[in-house]
């Protein structure tokens, strides 16, 4: 259990990015069409089995305040999944039930189990038969993502990019087996192009946020460093990951920010030229004022002028 807390940590933290990216990934996963501007709410909830395990039941997201979606990530197949999820499920809708109660009415987050890797091949769904006796049956399917199967390109046209950091357990098996020229080559390319490759294809279309891109290179380093750092072999790819995937991102960061402060040295160069063309017309006005000026009293000396004249 504890060899995959790293796995299960990372794919909590990927949840809390952006609330656009989780918007994203809920459409992508359930084929749903959210707005980016919905709302998103965490039902962070902790509660004990019958063996008296603490479970942390921390993937059930809630869109709108109306829909729920149950997201379990697992790295091996077990028997007992589709249990676990029905009792994740019946739990949050007991949990939330509220002004449902009076009407008898739990409603049961959508859920969907996401196999970052298997050895053996996971279903698409699985099913559970409930038996209500005389009143009937139902069956409860959850389906499921098969990571291993799902390729960058895909991840970028459904806009779950933020799952990214997990292509790096496809090499996994390979790697552990042999750390040849071949597959140190593939690795690098895994990394520059599949990863941070992605990262930027989906920061520039909007997919993610330039804060996502950070965190998603974070949570890929630290996959790497415990997948793949403590091989000898892996020394000059080490350097090179640890430039990639800080570097890569810093640049994104500084043309954005170069964009942002030449944008706004031309905000400023147009203020300074407005100010100028204010200047010079309060100086234009100031000089009309005193012409107006002279030509008052111009016309007063004259009219004294003529008044004198008619009294004579």
């Amino acid at each position: 259990m504890a060899v995959y807390q790293i796995y299960d940590k990372v794919f909590k933290k990927i949840l809390t990015l952006s609330s656009t990216s989780i918007i994203n990934l809920i459409n992508g996963l359930f084929d749903a069409h959210y707005p980016p501007d919905s709302t998103i709410t965490y039902n962070w909830t902790e509660f004990e089995d019958d063996a008296l395990r603490r479970i942390l039941a921390d993937t059930i997201i809630t869109i709108n305040e109306t829909d729920s979606y149950h997201l379990e990530a697992q790295m091996t197949e077990q028997e007992d999944i589709i249990f676990r999820v029905f009792d994740y499920g019946y739990a949050h809708a007991r949990r939330n039930a509220g002004n449902d109660l009076s009407s008898g009415t739990l409603r049961f987050p959508e859920p969907k189990i996401i196999y970052l890797y298997t050895k053996t091949p996971a279903p698409d769904y699985y099913e559970l038969l409930l038996d209500f006796g005389s009143q009937g049956t139902f069956h409860y399917h959850v389906s499921t993502l098969k990571y291993l199967e799902t390729s960058p390109e895909e991840l970028t046209r459904r806009k779950m990019i933020i799952l990214i950091p997990f292509e790096l357990l496809k090499l996994r098996d390979a790697m552990k087996k042999e750390r040849s020229p071949e597959n140190l080559e593939a690795l690098k390319n895994l990394i520059q192009n599949d990863i941070i490759g992605s990262i930027k294809k989906n920061l520039d279309v909007g997919n993610i946020t330039a804060d996502d891109a950070r965190r998603l290179r974070r949570l890929t380093q630290q996959l790497y460093d415990h997948i793949y750092s403590r091989y000898e072999e892996m020394e000059v790819l080490n350097e090179m990951t640890d430039e990639s995937l800080m570097l890569d991102i810093d640049i994104i960061e500084k043309e954005h920010e170069k964009q942002l402060a030449e944008k706004d040295s031309v905000i400023s160069e147009q203020s300074l030229a407005l100010s100028e063309k204010d200047a010079t017309i309060s100086e234009k006005n100031a000089v009309i004022s005193e012409k107006e000026a002279e030509i008052a009293l111009l016309k007063q000396q004259l009219a004294e002028l003529q008044k004198i004249q008619h009294q004579k």
